[in-house]
């Protein structure tokens, strides 16, 4: 190989030719295997000077007592040779791995993400880790990442299924203890943590009938999730106590380009209603982009709320009037659970939720956007997070 002015390349100051081929009579080059090699309880002792069980003692802080100066003699050939003690291990040989698993079907979807932030910051409370498992809408790779999480020997799994029909089965087979998040048919095999979503629903729909609307498009997620029907059931409660019809009722999946599509279709067959509610945040999403691509203006011609919303609603434009849960009183009622797993009842165990008063209802006095961004946490500056426990008032919010 040669360079632009002709030359030989080099390799480290050596012809490259030269660097690949061992000169006659050379030995070929070594890997340095020795180097990448890990230290471990043996180098220790010999550094210290004393046996590997007196190693073991100091790490583990017994069985047996260590003498003060010998303890400090291990510690500072800890620190010197750079051993790390094998902490898995260690645990796994106490019974426990100190690690949970969690199995989501979207991390991109931000309630799922603030539903992991908050699971991480109750685990690390509590000394320990959580592993995440994105299995991105996908059941068999959900089933593979379930496998991976047992294998590992989790102390747990946390489990939101891509459908509500769970990988039953596949976790029957282990004694790991699983909490489900969110809605599913999982009672009477394990216990979940869940809002009541046609409740949420039921007032989510009635908060735009009290703004005056009579004409709405409800969006609820695919034909063949429960969760879907609950929530179309929570909508069309208030309308039929009232004798009203939905003008529109979409079956879609929960991401923004389905919201988009069905917007930009309502618009196009001219059967636009005054006010939408979706069945999640990403559909409001993509429902308030097409409407603004098309000129109409939300709340003013078209008014949106949503189930499940996050601290991204707060920057959408207009902000987003949501239901917003309570994700720290989640993963604290989760890892309640795990504690207390054998006396556990297999049923579903709910949480509250909140009605977050943004601008795309069309209310007079919406909170700030900082104020929904910060929804159920304890630092204002905190603003993207959800992990958080205070609560902030709605006085100023009534339309």
């Amino acid at each position: 190989m040669r360079t632009e002015s002709g030359s030989r390349t080099k390799v480290c100051g050596v012809g490259a030719q030269d660097a690949l081929t061992p000169r006659s009579g050379a030995s070929p080059p070594q890997r340095q295997v020795g180097a990448m090699k890990q230290v471990n309880r043996e180098d220790v002792a010999r550094e210290a000077g004393v046996s590997v069980a007196t190693v073991s003692y100091v790490i583990n802080d017994g069985p047996r007592p260590v003498a003060p100066a010998t303890r400090e003699r291990v510690l500072a050939a800890i620190e010197k040779v750079g051993y790390k003690p094998n902490i898995l291990a260690r645990a796994l040989a106490g019974g426990q791995s100190n690690t949970y698993g969690f199995v989501a079907p979207n991390i991109t979807n931000p309630f799922i993400g603030e539903i992991a932030h908050a699971l991480q910051a109750h685990a690390q409370e509590r000394g320990k880790l959580v592993l995440f498992g994105d299995s991105a809408d996908n059941e068999q790779r959900e089933h593979e990442l379930l496998s991976a999480m047992l294998a590992r020997q989790v102390d747990g799994i946390i489990y939101m299924g891509v459908t509500e029909k769970l990988a039953v089965d596949l976790l029957k087979e282990s004694t790991t203890p699983v909490v489900v998040v969110t809605h599913s048919d999982s009672d009477g095999h394990f216990p979940s943590v869940r809002i009541n979503e046609v409740k949420a629903c039921t007032i989510l729909t009635q908060h735009m009938l009290d703004h005056g609307y009579t004409s709405l498009g409800l969006l609820t997620g695919p034909t063949t999730m429960m969760n879907s029907r609950l929530r179309l059931d929570g909508m069309r409660m208030p309308l039929a106590n009232v004798g009203i019809a939905p003008v529109a009722i979409g079956w879609k999946a929960y991401s923004r380009a389905a919201g988009y599509r069905w917007a930009t279709e309502l618009v196009a067959d001219g059967n636009l209603p005054r006010a939408i509610v979706t069945g999640n945040e990403r559909q409001a999403a993509g429902v308030v982009a097409a409407l603004s691509d098309k000129g109409i203006d939300v709340p003013g011609q078209v008014a949106v709320a949503a189930l499940n919303g996050s601290s991204a609603s707060a920057y959408s434009t207009p902000s987003l009037t949501c239901i917003r849960q309570p994700m720290d009183s989640i993963a604290s009622e989760v890892f309640r659970l795990f504690a207390d797993y054998e006396s556990t009842q297999m049923r579903g165990y709910e949480c509250g939720f909140d009605l977050a008063i943004g601008q795309s209802c069309g209310c007079r006095r919406p909170l700030s956007r900082e104020s929904l961004a910060t929804w159920n946490t304890p630092e204002p500056d905190s603003l993207d997070s959800a992990a958080g426990v205070a609560k902030l008032s709605q006085e100023d919010s009534h339309a």
